[in-house]
C-alpha cells in the first residue's frame, strides 16, 4: 500500500514539475522573443536544454524543501499530505496560467506544504519558512528592481554614444547567453524543489534515510522540468513580454542577467527557494522604470502583485482541501 503511494505521490510530483516547465517556460525567455533576439520555438529548445543542465548543478535548495518546511508523519498519512500539497500547488499553476498571470510555482509548492501540514494538524517549521521563504520573497524583487535599474544606467551611460541600430544588433546577441543564464538558473532553482519534495515522499514512505538526493531523482525532476518547458507558456510569455513594458533588447539583456544573478546567489550561497518569477517580472519593471515611470504599465504590475500575495494562501486552501478529500479515502 505505501509502496503504491509513493509512486502516485512521483508521478504527482513529476506532473507538477512539468505545469512548473510550461508555467515558468516564459520566465527565461519571454523578453529575448519579445526583442526578437530569439524566435519562440528556438527560445523554448534553449530554455528546455539550459533547465536540464541547471537541475544537475546543485541540491541545496531542494534540501531546504524537503526538510525545512514541514514534518510530516511518517506512513500514509504523511505521503497524503505530501500528495495534497502537490495536488494544491498544481491547481493554483493552472488557475494563473490560465489567467496568464506571471505567479510564483515555488511559492505555490510552499503554500502546498503549510496548507496540507495544518490540515493535517501536522508541524510546519515557521523559522525555516520564514528565513528561507517570506524574507526571501519579500527581498528578491525588492533586489531585482533596484539592481536591473543601476545596470540599465550603467548600459545607458558607457553606451551613451553607441549607434542605435549597432547596439540593437549586439544586445540581441547578448540576449542569447543572458537568457541562457535565466533557463540555467531556473533549473537550478525549480527542479530542486520537485526533487525535494519526492525526497521527503521517499522519507515519510520509508523508502529513503536521510535528505541526500539520489541521482534518479535529479534526473526525472530535470526531465520533467525540461519537457514542460518546451511545451511553452504563451499566455504567461505575453504578459512579461509585453504587456509590463515595450522592452528593447538592452533592457531584456539588463533584466535577464540581473535576475539570473540574484537566481544563483540564493541557490548557492542562502539555499533559499525564490521565486524566478517574482525576480525576472521586478528586474523588467526595474529596467521599464529608467525609460521612464509612465512606460510600464502599472495596472498589469498590479494584477501581477496580487497574484503573488494570494499564491501562497490559496495553493495552501487548495492543499487542505485535496486532504480532506482525500484522507478518509485512505485513512
Amino acid at each position: 500500500m505505501e509502496l503504491a503511494a509513493v509512486v502516485v505521490v512521483i508521478v504527482v510530483a513529476l506532473g507538477f514539475d512539468y505545469t512548473n516547465g510550461f508555467h515558468d517556460a516564459a520566465n527565461a525567455i519571454a523578453t529575448s522573443v519579445s526583442t526578437r533576439a530569439l524566435a519562440p520555438r528556438t527560445a523554448l529548445v534553449m530554455a528546455a536544454v539550459m533547465n536540464m543542465v541547471g537541475a544537475f548543478l546543485g541540491t541545496e535548495v531542494a534540501s531546504t524543501v524537503g526538510s525545512g518546511i514541514i514534518e510530516a508523519p511518517s506512513g500514509i498519512s504523511g505521503l497524503v499530505v505530501v500528495l495534497a500539497a502537490l495536488i494544491g500547488a498544481i491547481v493554483w499553476n493552472l488557475v494563473t496560467w490560465w489567467f496568464g498571470l506571471p505567479s510564483s510555482s515555488s511559492h505555490a509548492l510552499i503554500g502546498g506544504l503549510v496548507g496540507a501540514a495544518l490540515a493535517a494538524a501536522g508541524t510546519v517549521q515557521w523559522d525555516g519558512v520564514v528565513q528561507k521563504v517570506v524574507i526571501p520573497m519579500v527581498l528578491s524583487p525588492l533586489v531585482g528592481f533596484v539592481l536591473a535599474g543601476l545596470v540599465m544606467l550603467v548600459l545607458l551611460w558607457v553606451f551613451r554614444n553607441g549607434r542605435p541600430l549597432r547596439l540593437t544588433r549586439g544586445f540581441r546577441y547578448a540576449q542569447t547567453v543572458s537568457a541562457a543564464a535565466m533557463a540555467l538558473g531556473h533549473g537550478l532553482q525549480d527542479a530542486q524543489k520537485t526533487m525535494g519534495v519526492i525526497v521527503l515522499a521517499l522519507v515519510v514512505g520509508g523508502y529513503h534515510e536521510g535528505f541526500d538526493i539520489p541521482w534518479w531523482v535529479v534526473v526525472l525532476s530535470a526531465g520533467a522540468l525540461s519537457a514542460g518547458t518546451y511545451a511553452g507558456g504563451w499566455r504567461i510569455m505575453r504578459t512579461l513580454g509585453r504587456r509590463i513594458i515595450d522592452l528593447d533588447p538592452p533592457r531584456g539583456f539588463a533584466a535577464e542577467a540581473t535576475a539570473s544573478a540574484v537566481l544563483y546567489t540564493t541557490a548557492f550561497v542562502f539555499a533559499a527557494p525564490i521565486s524566478t518569477t517574482q525576480t525576472i517580472t521586478s528586474s523588467i519593471l526595474g529596467v521599464g522604470a529608467t525609460k521612464r515611470l509612465s512606460a510600464v504599465r502599472w495596472g498589469v504590475a498590479g494584477n501581477i502583485a496580487v497574484a503573488w500575495v494570494l499564491t501562497i494562501p490559496m495553493a495552501g486552501l487548495s492543499a487542505a482541501l485535496a486532504f480532506w478529500a482525500i484522507h478518509p479515502l485512505v485513512g
